[in-house]
């Protein structure tokens, strides 16, 4: 059960106790079996929370108060990485450059752009769900974004050190295989808005790898960030088109 608090640990802010045993090189990619069963979870989470603020509030304001619990369980750890890269991979700057600017603690203009546009479009695609599949959608997306943002275990390391190369480290193609297993049942249970969905989903995270290889040379652990946040936002706003 460490990796399985592990994943926990590093993912949301759930007090998972302590973690027994040493920390290890690797130990975040092992503990990546997990990271969709965490999604599922965080996903219950955040539909409970908008069952319950709807029967209070209209559904504009359910979907912020939902919007802010789903922040708050996740800590705001991806929406960082997604801020350090709108700062850092558009910079007119050299690779080196760039990986400076987005390891700075200080969030600049396009992050603060970045973070806006980003929580307004999935209040508002929160806000669009219909009704008939607003808490599959709720649960489906961090789950599947869980699962996206392990193939970016797979692609080249911008840096030598660091979440990312832990991560890569620690990753095997079998947990890659066996955490795609609840994904996979909900995509069969969600018949074709979920198919859709993921699949636009995927292409996104294929987009954010080619950029960052073309702009840092591979990935980061704020590039991790971007792809959860992004692959999120794509599920969310493809179920609030159906």
């Amino acid at each position: 059960m460490k990796y399985l608090r592990l994943a926990f640990s590093l993912l949301t802010i759930f007090p998972v106790g302590s973690i027994s045993g040493s920390p290890q090189a690797g130990d975040s990619g092992r503990a990546a079996v997990w990271y969709p069963l965490v999604g599922l979870v965080i996903g219950c989470v955040v539909s409970a929370g908008w069952w319950v603020f709807h029967l209070v509030f209209p559904d504009w304001l359910a979907a912020a108060l939902s919007l802010a619990v789903w922040v708050l369980i996740t800590g705001g750890l991806h929406l960082d990485g997604l801020a350090d890269c709108c700062d850092g991979l558009p910079a007119a700057a050299s690779p080196e450059r760039r990986l400076e600017i987005m390891a700075d603690p200080h969030i600049g203009t396009f992050g603060v752009v970045g973070l806006i546009l980003v929580i307004l479009l999935k209040l508002f695609a929160l806000a669009a769900l219909p009704e008939s599949t607003r808490l599959f959608a709720l649960v489906f997306a961090p789950t599947c974004s869980r699962w996206l943002v392990l193939l970016a275990g797979r692609q080249p390391l911008a840096r030598t050190g660091g979440m990312a190369a832990d991560f890569a480290a620690g990753l095997t193609n079998r947990a890659i295989l066996l955490a795609a297993l609840i994904p996979l049942a909900l995509l069969l249970a969600g018949s074709l808005p979920a198919a859709l969905s993921a699949v636009l989903a995927a292409l996104a995270a294929v987009g954010i790898f080619a950029f960052a290889r073309s702009r840092i040379g591979g990935v980061t652990g704020d590039v991790f960030g971007l792809t959860i946040e992004l692959t999120e936002l794509v599920l969310l706003l493809t179920y609030a088109t159906f």
